[in-house]
């Protein structure tokens, strides 16, 4: 365990986690592996489309943590696991799996990945993404619309009922568990710069 650093991203729908992590990929390539808190929400097979869709997907309940506490556990002790493929446009996981390998640098994100303590426990460095609240709602317009097959109409619909209101009860809190608070997301070139280094630290202090 002493050889992996584990860096947790949390923070807001749209608030810039990916762009963060794309960057860090970038930069270091293949010796980062990523396990994403979305890949782990709960399977429904027992509810029908129209109550899925229904379904709070903003709070704690709609996750299977443990499942990633495991998962992150046993990639920490350099064993490969199998992640689930969550499908968007059905709102249920697939019967699909994808082969995580262990690597020095795992980078865990999630909204809610703080909420935690279990998870918290397993991360070395805990990075809060903050950023506005018309800017996060402006982004996951986008993204939901073109990239996930939703209306604008539903969008909207579950911003107003459950992500402003899960984000306020649970992701908001939770930022007080960061070690770093990075305004902007991966457009923040003196945090990125500060976390590029940590991470090439952690490399050569391995090798």
């Amino acid at each position: 365990m002493d050889n992996v650093l584990v860096i947790g991203i949390a923070g807001g729908t749209g608030s810039g986690k990916t762009t963060l992590m794309k960057n860090l990929i970038q930069r270091f390539g293949n010796v980062i592996t990523v396990l994403s808190h979305d890949n782990y929400y709960k399977r429904q097979d027992h509810l029908s489309y129209e109550e899925r869709c229904r379904t709070n997907y903003d709070e704690p309940a709609a996750f299977d943590t443990g499942l990633m506490v495991y998962h992150l556990s046993e990639l920490r002790r350099g064993v490969a696991v199998d992640c689930p493929v969550y499908d968007f446009t059905v709102h249920n996981r697939s019967n699909e799996t994808v082969r995580v390998e262990p690597n020095k640098v795992i980078v865990v994100e999630g909204i809610l990945i703080f909420e935690n303590q279990e998870l918290r426990d397993l991360m070395d460095i805990k990075i809060f993404v903050d950023t506005d609240a018309d800017i996060r709602l402006c982004r996951r317009i986008r993204r939901d619309v073109t990239k996930r097959g939703r209306t604008l109409e539903s969008v909207l619909n579950q911003y107003q009922t459950t992500v402003k209101p899960m984000h306020e009860k649970y992701v908001e809190p939770s930022k007080k568990y960061a070690n770093l608070v990075v305004l902007e997301g991966g457009k923040n070139l003196v945090a990125l710069d500060m976390i590029m280094g940590r991470i090439q630290r952690h490399l050569d202090e391995t090798e």
